[in-house]
């Protein structure tokens, strides 16, 4: 039976369905930086047969949580908009999915594995940079620039921990899902 049409495909709207109620999780109570931020790059990356839509659908997920935490938190969220930490965070999503570009047809756990650890090595990095570039709770040189860093490394291992935990989640779970619904068998829909 074909589909009208006018009715969009069911792939695309499952993987954003998934991504939505992933990124959602953040006004969850949770330690720091153990987030879905990373995963949902990824995992946008890999499915999404349109590139435009792999790099819009996460950062239009993450700009929904963000603006659901800032209503749920008031002021101290609200500033957040305003830094440049940010603009570096949402440069993180959109680099994490071109990093899940080259999962397009090779998911595999252990693929999912080392992909999740770099994107979460990125986005350590750039955010880790940004707060000392952006900043001034440092000071303007090598050490600042090595404190920022040393200071990031208890929250690295939630960023590690949560984009496992939502990869595992996301990727896993669509998987799942793909065996039991054949309009989700092609490798990116």
């Amino acid at each position: 039976m074909n589909r009208p049409a006018s009715l969009p495909a069911t792939g695309p709207l499952v993987l954003a369905a998934l991504i939505f109620v992933a990124a959602l999780t953040r006004v969850l109570p949770h330690p720091p930086n153990f987030s879905p931020i990373e995963a949902v790059a990824l995992f946008g990356g890999a499915y999404f047969a349109k590139r435009h839509w792999a790099l819009l659908v996460p950062l239009l997920a993450m700009f929904a949580s963000d603006l659901t935490l800032g209503m749920l938190n008031g002021g101290i969220y609200w500033s957040y908009f305003a830094s440049a930490g940010y603009l570096l965070v949402y440069a993180c999503i959109a680099l994490s999915t071109v990093l899940g570009f080259g999962l397009r047809g090779k998911v595999s756990g252990m693929r999912v594995l080392g992909y999740s650890l770099v994107g979460s090595l990125i986005f350590f990095a750039v955010t880790n940079f940004g707060v000392w570039a952006f900043g001034s709770m440092y000071q303007p040189n090598m050490n600042g620039l090595m404190a920022a860093f040393v200071a990031g490394i208890p929250f690295f291992q939630w960023t590690v921990l949560g984009t496992l935990f939502y990869s595992a989640l996301l990727f896993g779970g669509f998987e799942l899902l793909r065996r039991h619904n054949p309009a989700l068998q092609p490798q990116t829909v």
